[in-house]
């Protein structure tokens, strides 16, 4: 009897005894995730800016890529120009200067239109059509930190003449103000390496005498009207400078003037002459008299 009763007791307990760990029911464990580091994209370098004005790889190939591309019909009486070109080609000419040559004309055109439709005045036509060549040489930055650099060290050396009361003639003057701003930009030349901006190689002396022709004119207008009067005119002067270098830049404009010469020519001249006929006011003539207009 005690032996059933103690067999009976132990049953019970193993009722009430909790379950072994193993045996219950656990929640599923969440898979681990392990994260993984991906390594981020490294930095695409910039691509470098292309030089029209130099005979570069860069800048030829894709120039001679669409000449090559191109199917042409007979000479006359519509293709003599493209044959020109690939016989200048052929013969080593560049393909950059035919397009900066083809260009310019249209160049023009912008810069006369913003003088006699707008308003935008300006240092002439040569001057600002030349000036845009040299922000495509030497970058827009490059371009503007040169020209506030010959322009301020011009007019420190005007004033400084003038404070000294030293009696010079026109060219000797200007010779010294060269002499002066050769300094200048030799000093911009010389701290490239503590700068570190690339355009500065690109630098080339044709770009800083034009700059200088600019800066000539700032001054002669300075010396015979105000300093006022030569402020806006410069900077009017460099508005048509950016315009003109974005046309100049504006890839799809150099492949069209490429391809078909003949009606960029013929084109630029009708433009011109329709132009030359306009008599009506400028757009920035409306502004200034728009009180008078509507009274």
């Amino acid at each position: 009897m005690r032996k059933f009763v103690a067999t009976l007791f132990v049953a019970s307990g193993l009722l009430f005894v909790p379950a072994p760990i193993f045996a219950r029911d656990l929640p599923t464990p969440s898979p681990i995730v392990t994260e993984t580091a991906t390594p981020s994209a490294a930095p695409t370098p910039e691509a470098p800016r292309v030089d029209i004005t130099q005979k570069s790889q860069e800048s030829l190939g894709p120039l001679e890529t669409i000449l090559k591309d191109q199917k042409l019909g007979s000479v006359w009486p519509t293709n003599p120009v493209k044959y020109a070109i690939r016989g200048a080609i052929a013969a080593g000419v560049p393909a950059n200067t035919i397009v900066l040559l083809l260009l310019l004309p249209l160049v023009a055109f912008v810069i006369a239109f913003t003088r006699n439709v707008i308003g935008v005045r300006g240092f002439g036509i040569f001057l600002p059509a030349a000036l845009s060549v040299v922000f495509v040489a030497t970058g827009p930055i490059v371009g503007i930190g040169l020209f506030l650099v010959i322009v301020a060290v011009s007019t420190a050396m005007r004033m400084i003449l003038r404070k000294v009361k030293i009696k010079l003639q026109y060219l000797p003057r200007m010779a010294l103000i060269l002499w002066a701003v050769v300094f200048g930009v030799l000093g911009i030349l010389f701290s490239a390496p503590l700068i570190r901006f690339p355009d500065l190689a690109n630098v080339s002396i044709f770009a800083v005498l034009i700059m200088i022709l600019l800066a000539e004119d700032f001054t002669r207008v300075q010396l015979g009207k105000s300093v006022e009067t030569a402020a806006n005119l410069t900077f009017e002067t460099l508005l048509i400078s950016f315009i003109s270098f974005f046309f100049l830049t504006l890839k799809p404009l150099q492949s069209f003037v490429l391809l078909n010469p003949e009606i960029s020519l013929v084109g630029v001249a009708v433009l011109d002459l329709i132009l030359g006929r306009y008599t009506g006011l400028r757009v920035m003539e409306f502004y200034r008299f728009r009180k008078l207009i509507k009274s």
